[in-house]
C-alpha cells in the first residue's frame, strides 16, 4: 500500500510539473493608446454622423475586368464646435463585416430579400487627392489624410467608387463602413 501511495504521489507531482511548464508565459503584450478630450459635432452629407452616399448607376460593362473603376462620387464629413478649436483630425475607417482587410476595399452587403447583388464589385474609398484609403487597416497604414481644425471646424473630403475584382454582373451594390474621428 505504501508503494502505491508513493507511485501516486510521484505521478501527481510529475503531472503538476508538466502542466505548469506547458502553460508557462512566453512573453508580455503591452497595449498603448490615448484618450483625447477633443470633441466635435459631426455632420456627413446627410446632416448627421450616419449618412448615405448614393453612387450612380453604371453599366456592368464599365467594370469589365479587375482594377477597373467607375462612379467616383464625392462625400464630406464636416466637423463643427470642436474643442479645442485647433489641431488636426482624420477619419479612421474601422474593420467590420463588410471590410476586405486584404485589399482595404468594402465588400457588398448581403442582398435584400427578393433582390440580387452585383458580383465581382467592391466599393473603394479615396482621399480628396484620389489616393487610396485602406479601410480596416491599422491607423498608421490606412492612408486617411488629416485635415486642420481651424476656429473649431474642419471639412474632410473623400470619394467612393466601384472597383471591379473581375468582370462585374448587374445587381445591387450596397455596403457600409463604421468610422471614428481621430484627433491629434
Amino acid at each position: 500500500m505504501k508503494h502505491k501511495l508513493q507511485v501516486a504521489l510521484v505521478a501527481g507531482i510529475s503531472a503538476a510539473t508538466l502542466f505548469s511548464a506547458a502553460h508557462a508565459a512566453d512573453g508580455t503584450i503591452t497595449f498603448t493608446g490615448r484618450i483625447s478630450a477633443s470633441t466635435c459635432t459631426i455632420a456627413g452629407d446627410g446632416g448627421s454622423a450616419s449618412f448615405t452616399v448614393a453612387l450612380p448607376t453604371v453599366s456592368a460593362s464599365t467594370l469589365s475586368s479587375t482594377g477597373k473603376t467607375a462612379g467616383r462620387t464625392p462625400f464630406t464629413i464636416v466637423l463643427s464646435g470642436c474643442s479645442p478649436t485647433t489641431g488636426t483630425v482624420h477619419t479612421f475607417f474601422e474593420s467590420g463585416a463588410t471590410t476586405d482587410t486584404a485589399s482595404g476595399r468594402l465588400n457588398l452587403s448581403a442582398a435584400a430579400a427578393g433582390s440580387t447583388n452585383a458580383t465581382n464589385v467592391q466599393i473603394q474609398l479615396l482621399n480628396s487627392d484620389a489616393s487610396i484609403i485602406s479601410a480596416g487597416s491599422a491607423d498608421s497604414t490606412q492612408n486617411s489624410l488629416s485635415a486642420s481644425i481651424a476656429s473649431g471646424s474642419a471639412t474632410l473630403r473623400y470619394f467612393a467608387q466601384y472597383y471591379a475584382t473581375g468582370a462585374a454582373t448587374a445587381g445591387g451594390a450596397n455596403t457600409l463602413v463604421t468610422y471614428t474621428m481621430s484627433y491629434q
